[in-house]
Order: structure tokens, then sequence, then C-alpha cells
């Protein structure tokens, strides 16, 4: 079965999906790893408590765009992930220095001929982010 045309939905075409809103990332300490993505320039759009002993708390860049969701870690869960979340900068090498910095363990700075400066970091729970310098086309 081929899934290459959208959805028919009483005879009508449309696409199923529309956007990609949030991007959730389980954390054992919600309120350390909310002041690190601060400390990396997310802003904080939303911090509450869903339903007693679930707190979402949700991050994004300034500009709008997808969202990181910080959840607790448990049982079926867990930290420690490969988030598979690339965040652009303008300068891959600085970003690097103030991932560092932060004591974070980042990976090696990637300089390849066919793809822009890139490296990935691991935060305190192990969870990997990648991070690529913008192009200018």
């Amino acid at each position: 079965m081929s899934l290459a045309r959208p959805l028919s939905l009483h005879g009508m075409n449309a696409t199923t999906f529309t956007d990609v809103t949030t991007v959730a990332v389980p954390v054992t300490d919600q309120d350390a790893a909310k002041s690190l993505f601060e400390r990396l320039g997310l802003e904080v759009r939303s911090d509450s408590e869903l339903q007693p002993g679930f707190r979402w708390i949700e991050l994004g860049l300034t500009g709008g765009g997808t969202t990181i969701s910080l959840v607790a870690a448990g049982a079926e869960l867990p930290a420690g992930i490969d988030t598979g979340i690339r965040l652009m900068t303008p300068d891959a090498r600085a970003a690097h220095a103030a991932v560092r910095q932060l004591g974070l363990n980042a990976g090696e700075l990637l300089d390849w001929e066919t793809a822009p400066l890139m490296f990935s970091f691991l935060d305190p729970d192990g969870n990997r982010f990648y991070v690529a310098e913008a192009t200018t086309s």
C-alpha cells in the first residue's frame, strides 16, 4: 500500500497533518532542564501541572516554531534518548563553545565540505541534541 497520496475524507483530498508543534523530551529533573534550556536561549511558553503529578514545560525559540516539552522521565519514558532534534544556529563554533562552557558533553565540531558545520551534545540526562549552522543561500 502506497502512502504517497493524502487521505481522502468524504471525497475530498486533505492533508492529514499540517504542522509539528512540540517534541517531548524525558528528563529526570524538570527544573534543572528548564534552567539549562533557558541558558541556551529558549524561552518558557508554558509551565503547568496538567493533572496531579504531570507537569508540562514547553520551551521555544524567539519567533515561534516547534517547541521542546520537558516531561518527567519514568519507566515507560526513560531519559537518555537520541531526540533527533536539530537546532539551528548562525555560528556553530560559538554555540559549541557555549554548550561546553555549560559543562555539557559536546561532540566533535564536524566541518565537512558537503554539509553545514555541526555537532551534537548530551544534556545531563544523556539526551542527544544536534546543532547545525544555518547556511545562507
